[in-house]
């Protein structure tokens, strides 16, 4: 016979264990994951000038950011944060007349090959990733983290090398 006091602390503790659940895309849990906000925001008129200006002031992940094992998919999103980051500095660097355009153009390119990385594990890739065409970045571009792309406060990013693989398009604008 089971007694109610079993009972009673079998449910408190399911109750807790769930509770305690992170089963969000980039919820911070209990367990001291990286804190890599993701995802980025897609370029509006509205977010441009901080892409172009304040780039610096958001977070690069390094490798040294990140333990050593157990945050594969925290260390991708770094990744593709770093990507997206120094194709916008590219694109700031370019014909002001273009520039809108281009960082549009990285967002999704950095997305999509993240998509890419994502895709060739053996883990449950991204959920955004399961979307195609404009499904995919409407999915990105909700539930954002920094949708302003705001600095962090006495935060400098460190030299990052460029990254190679942006191919800019002009005739797409």
């Amino acid at each position: 016979m089971i007694s109610i006091v079993g009972l009673s602390g079998f449910w408190i503790l399911t109750l807790l264990t769930l509770h305690g659940a992170d089963v969000g895309e980039t919820k911070k849990s209990s367990l001291n994951e990286p804190d890599v906000p993701f995802p980025p925001a897609f370029p509006t008129v509205k977010n441009l000038a901080a892409i172009c200006l304040l780039g610096q002031g958001r977070p690069r992940y390094l490798s040294s950011f990140f333990p050593n094992s157990g945050v594969s998919h925290f260390r991708r999103r770094g990744n593709a944060i770093n990507r997206m980051e120094s194709w916008f500095s590219l694109c700031c660097r370019g014909q002001e007349d273009q520039i809108f355009c281009c960082t549009q153009q990285a967002w999704k390119q950095a997305l999509s090959q993240f998509c890419t990385e994502e895709s060739s594990i053996m883990t449950v890739a991204y959920v955004c990733c399961a979307d195609t065409g404009e499904a995919r970045w409407t999915c990105f571009n909700s539930e954002l983290p920094n949708p302003n792309y705001d600095t962090t406060p006495g935060y400098t990013a460190p030299p990052v090398p460029e990254e190679a693989g942006f191919t800019f398009d002009a005739n797409a604008c």
